[in-house]
């Protein structure tokens, strides 16, 4: 009965190692390509085709209510590094990025602490739902929400600022306040997905890690600092990273808060005028589609040296167990 189960085994293992014939290998293969072909359509057209084409007629003279197209080369990225608006456009996304992508980690990270401190299961559970709801609500219903919260007149913000005897701002209709007024509605709508991403990173860390610097003498900040923070770096880097580009490419807030399809989005004074924003005005209320395709080609070279240059200093400080 031993050998019996002993040759079965045998067999079983040469078969599953042993050399496989062409046609098995083909099928498995052309298996699948089939199961991925679907996915890989969709990128395709919806995606890379797209970008593609954005690309070619960025070099181009080019009008969707015209048939002929003049190839102009870089004559719109001429214009480009000419036009005042652009270059502020450009310096309201570094800003936006720049506040906003280290107070969103920072502040995910202290809630994430916050919430797997908690003792209560009950509670804790709670508090997490709580916080990562604005994340699923709908941008431009929240958006218009907001747009009250922020009214000078009646909004909430400024009767909490009047209860603390603290002076009254304009928010949105102020050039000073308006691109932060965004900034603070980002923050609320998103900082509860990389909540969520941070308890997933402090949840993989193992106990007795922890346990072995306890023992140590490792308690609080040098405990967090030592142990938990370096362990912590792949899920930084990574909420970095996805912070970076969901900021850089922010449009429906801005949209929404700032005027939407009622006036001139991106106000006052251009002082909320993003290069997303940008790009969807020199396209869809100018028609210069060529001009706006030149843009989204800078946002994209511009996002993708970020990238790198992230991914450059995380390959030297990012610790991967």
């Amino acid at each position: 009965m031993i050998s019996s189960r002993a040759a079965f085994l045998r067999s079983f293992t040469r078969a599953m190692h042993g050399p496989r014939s062409i046609g098995a290998t083909l099928r498995e293969a052309l298996l699948g390509y089939g199961l991925v072909m679907p996915s890989a359509l969709i990128f395709l057209v919806f995606y890379y085709a797209p970008a593609a084409f954005l690309a070619y007629i960025s070099f181009f003279h080019w009008n969707l209510f015209v048939n002929g197209n003049q190839f102009v080369g870089l004559r719109n990225f001429e214009i480009l590094a000419n036009q005042p608006l652009f270059w502020r456009s450009l310096f309201n996304t570094a800003y936006y990025v720049v506040v906003l992508v280290p107070t969103t980690t920072l502040l995910a990270l202290a809630f994430a602490l916050l919430l797997r401190e908690m003792p209560n299961l009950r509670s804790g559970g709670l508090s997490r739902a709580l916080i990562f709801l604005p994340h699923v609500t709908p941008v431009v219903a929240t958006s218009i929400i907001w747009v009250w919260i922020f009214n000078p007149n009646f909004g909430l913000a400024n009767a909490i600022l009047g209860f603390l005897h603290l002076p009254q701002l304009n928010w949105l209709q102020s050039v000073t306040w308006a691109l932060p007024s965004v900034m603070i509605y980002t923050l609320w709508h998103s900082v509860g997905l990389y909540t969520v991403l941070f308890l997933a990173g402090l949840a993989s860390i193992p106990k007795n890690v922890l346990e072995a610097a306890s023992v140590d003498g490792g308690h609080g900040w040098f405990a967090f600092r030592r142990v938990v923070w370096p362990m912590l770096g792949p899920v930084t880097f990574f909420v970095i990273v996805l912070v970076s580009v969901n900021t850089i490419q922010t449009f429906s807030q801005i949209y929404t808060l700032t005027g939407g399809p009622s006036s001139l989005a991106g106000g006052p004074a251009f002082a909320t005028t993003t290069d997303s924003l940008l790009i969807y005005q020199t396209a869809f209320l100018y028609q210069h589609f060529s001009l706006a395709s030149a843009m989204s080609l800078v946002l994209f070279v511009l996002t993708l040296a970020l990238t790198l240059i992230q991914k450059l200093l995380a390959d030297r400080i990012v610790f991967y167990r």
